[in-house]
């Protein structure tokens, strides 16, 4: 996955301020996109990749994308699609057009989460203090996606580009997880 393909469909809400915005890191609140959840048998894989127009990663951890679109591995039978905001019917529409009989479940989302963009050179830190997950680039190369917990909160985190990461939460979590981020950030002021 390269960083273009992300930041084709990954881009920063130019009606929102930034939520943080110093030397070392930035915080931006991404713009409403299309979310779905996927579930299928492995027999349907193809079917439903070249209904979304992204194969369908299969290996624990990763994402495919093409223009305007991303599919994120989030288990062995589920996936979490990404597409432009506007998208929802048609996407929804031409995969299940697609599948047809096949047995699977494809359920909109789009309204249960937010996502925030973490970038900069501390990035990677900043997403430490609340979360125990080595994001080196070495080990969560970019393309990596997956769940966890910060703090508290079930997340996801997907890394789109060398220091810059989507972290993804409930809406109904998303002001606990960005304010525990801004105000741990208060360190690389202080220091």
């Amino acid at each position: 996955m390269s960083d273009l393909m992300a930041s084709d469909l990954i881009t920063p809400d130019a009606g929102e301020p930034p939520l943080l915005s110093i030397n070392e890191v930035s915080i931006l609140k991404a713009a409403p996109l299309t979310r779905l959840s996927l579930r299928l048998r492995e027999a349907s894989l193809k079917a439903a990749g070249s209904a979304f127009g992204v194969d369908l990663p299969v290996l624990p951890l990763s994402s495919a994308t093409a223009d305007k679109r991303a599919a994120l591995w989030m288990g062995p039978d589920e996936w979490t699609l990404f597409a432009p905001e506007n998208t929802s019917q048609s996407v929804v529409s031409d995969i299940e057009g697609k599948l047809g009989a096949e047995p699977h479940s494809l359920v909109d989302v789009s309204e249960r989460s937010e996502a925030i963009i973490v970038s900069g050179q501390r990035a990677a830190w900043l997403l430490n203090t609340g979360i125990f997950v080595d994001f080196s680039i070495d080990t969560f190369p970019v393309g990596t996606v997956s769940r966890t917990i910060f703090h508290k909160s079930p997340v996801m985190v997907w890394r789109i580009g060398d220091e810059a990461f989507v972290v993804e939460a409930w809406v109904s979590f998303m002001d606990y997880v960005s304010g525990l981020l801004v105000q741990s950030a208060s360190e690389l002021s202080a220091a």
